[in-house]
């Protein structure tokens, strides 16, 4: 047993709590400047299928990046 289980064994629930949270606050946060954005150029908001391809692409590179967080610096996982 991992000496994270041993210490304390609602970390899981913590973590998907923490990760919840931001990826929610977060998500709302972009919706709202996408909002601000279209209202000032006095348009509605539209979203393309390239741009849903970008978006994609740029949030599996990010979500790769922080998955690369735990690595402890080896480039691999262990």
């Amino acid at each position: 047993m991992n000496e994270i289980e041993k210490t304390d064994p609602s970390w899981k629930n913590k973590t998907l709590g923490v990760g919840a949270l931001i990826g929610a606050i977060t998500g709302l946060g972009i919706a709202y400047f996408l909002i601000q954005n279209a209202e000032k150029e006095g348009e509605e908001f539209t979203f393309s299928s390239g741009q849903g391809v970008k978006l994609g692409l740029l949030l599996l590179g990010t979500i790769r990046q922080v998955m690369q967080l735990d690595d402890g610096g080896k480039g691999k996982k262990h």
